[in-house]
């Protein structure tokens, strides 16, 4: 082997080699990012343990089919990350002059508990005809846990009031497609809070597979059409949902999505999405 094949042979291996790297490198530094990204925040972390203490109290009581069903307290996660890329902090955001929140649609109060113990005074808020247990479980709870939490019935289907009439922050999740007058009661929450933090179904395609996503519209449900619930009502494209909080006296902050994001319906349990959003009142 000749001395100049030899240096040819040389550099083509090195320019080999450090092609190789510069491809290996993103994907070694993002696999390297990986456990950081996946790693829970402190506050979700803490609702994990109190959703885990709260089962505790739960099952000394009464046996897990008497309880909601549903882990309120994973809403945490997708709102800690609908807030983070806007630099908000949920907890600061309910601090304020009023010195309350709400949760409405508390089920059990999973997360009126939650608050309480990150040093909120709540009101949970929930209807005893409409509540999984006739709202009987939150108040053995509240009970149990000794809890200053003030637990009260109010129908947000009527010309309803809220026991305070104002509060720095509400949390109305689950419950909005759950309403017969949506704009109604937005309209009104709106008058009572500066932040509101709000989940609800959406759809991006009608059961038939029409789109429906860039049309500000509903979509009514039947009886039993979505998860044979006859308290289901609206089901709101993102458009839809986007033009009743513009509508109803609020400001959209932040809105994001989780689930089936691409071809989600009204009622299809394997087509669920849902939108999460932070609204401050123009009140």
């Amino acid at each position: 082997m000749t001395k100049s094949f030899k240096e040819w042979f040389g550099r083509m291996r090195d320019a080999a080699a450090g092609l190789l790297w510069r491809k290996i490198a993103p994907r070694r530094a993002k696999s390297e990012k990986r456990p950081a990204q996946r790693q829970k925040s402190p506050l979700y972390q803490v609702a994990l343990a109190t959703e885990q203490e709260l089962w505790n109290v739960k099952l000394a009581h009464r046996p897990r089919s008497f309880w909601y069903p549903y882990p309120t307290l994973k809403n945490l996660k997708p709102l800690e990350q609908l807030l983070a890329p806007i630099g908000f902090d949920m907890l600061e955001l309910c601090r304020g002059p009023h010195g309350r929140i709400a949760d409405i649609g508390a089920a059990d109060g999973d997360l009126a508990f939650f608050l309480e113990k990150q040093g909120f005074a709540v009101d949970a808020i929930d209807l005893e005809s409409a509540n999984f247990n006739q709202m009987e479980g939150i108040r053995i709870l509240k009970a149990a846990l000794n809890s200053a939490v003030h637990v009260c019935s109010v129908d947000l289907d009527s010309q309803f009031a809220l026991p305070n009439e104002k509060y720095d922050a509400i949390f109305l999740l689950g419950i909005l497609y759950h309403l017969k007058n949506p704009f109604f009661v937005l309209e009104k929450l709106a008058r009572a809070t500066r932040h509101c933090f709000l989940g609800t179904r959406v759809a991006r395609r009608a059961p038939d597979g029409v789109f429906l996503d860039e049309y500000p519209i509903a979509y009514l449900l039947e009886p039993a059409e979505c998860n044979n619930d006859s308290t289901n009502f609206w089901i709101f494209s993102g458009q839809g949902l986007k033009r009743l909080i513009e509508r109803t006296g609020w400001k959209l902050l932040a809105y994001t999505t989780i689930g089936d994001v691409r071809n989600s319906t009204p009622a299809g349990a394997d087509h669920d999405e849902r939108a999460f959003c932070l609204l401050e009142s123009n009140w």
